[in-house]
């Protein structure tokens, strides 16, 4: 099975809306894939990570189990594991201006570079054969330098949290807990997740809220992932309790 195949044919599986609401964190899923940076030029690299969620278990960052080049094929050597990481390697000019052929992209345009993306569950796997994984597909733009948008105006529940700190929510369902960050409402996308309580508009920036219901969960995760038009992508997690 290709990577193509694969990515697609997990992807359907694990985004069923009858099942899990897009913005719960207990299920198994890539929530979002990250380069760090985005964007680089020639000689220099980019680290490859996921952020997963689980049906059982706390939200993990860390590196994904298999990456592949899926496009352009002349640049699949660009992509290695060092032992630790998926780390890609932007090549000479020459190479990026032979992939730009390749692609029919306009001179100084950056270069794509599409990798497939295998997380395996519940064991680790050293190939995407198989359905036992889930499965993404990541941009790292070459030729061009690129940074991961920055998470500023952060508000929840009207204070800014700390990296770590606990965000503790009202048990009265009455209660709206407003969420706000800054982002561009015309290219940003913003998703706020939680196993906590009940996730309302959770992909509007100023305008998403927490409420905690009797049937609701009271302990668990909260997380914002941010990404920009360029393939950039950020997140915070923290953990989560009502009283």
């Amino acid at each position: 099975m290709s990577v193509r195949v694969l990515v697609l044919a997990v992807v359907l599986i694990g985004c069923n809306a009858d099942i899990d609401e897009p913005w719960e964190l207990d299920h198994d899923r890539i929530i979002a894939v990250r380069a760090e940076p985005p964007g680089i030029e020639p000689g220099e690299q980019a680290q490859i990570d996921v952020l997963l969620g689980y049906e059982a278990l706390p939200v993990e960052e860390r590196s994904p189990d298999f990456a592949q080049v899926v496009s352009p094929e002349s640049l699949a050597n660009t992509l290695s594991f060092d032992g630790a990481h998926w780390v890609v390697t932007a090549p000479s000019e020459a190479r990026i201006n032979q992939a730009r052929g390749e692609l029919g992209l306009l001179p100084d345009a950056p270069v794509p570079l599409r990798i497939g993306i295998a997380v395996a569950w519940p064991t680790p796997v050293a190939s995407p054969e198989g359905m036992n994984g889930f499965a993404a597909t990541k941009v790292v733009w070459l030729g061009q330098e690129g940074i991961n948008p920055p998470i500023n105006g952060l508000s929840i529940g009207g204070v800014e949290p700390e990296v770590g700190a606990e965000i503790v929510f009202s048990k009265d369902e009455t209660v709206k807990t407003r969420l706000s960050v800054e982002a561009d409402d015309g290219s940003d996308i913003v998703n706020w997740l939680t196993s906590c309580g009940t996730m309302h508009d959770f992909d509007l920036a100023t305008s998403a809220y927490v409420t905690v219901g009797a049937e609701d969960r009271v302990e668990g995760q909260f997380a914002l992932v941010l990404r920009d038009e360029l393939g950039g992508v950020s997140w915070r997690v923290w953990s989560c309790r009502a009283e």
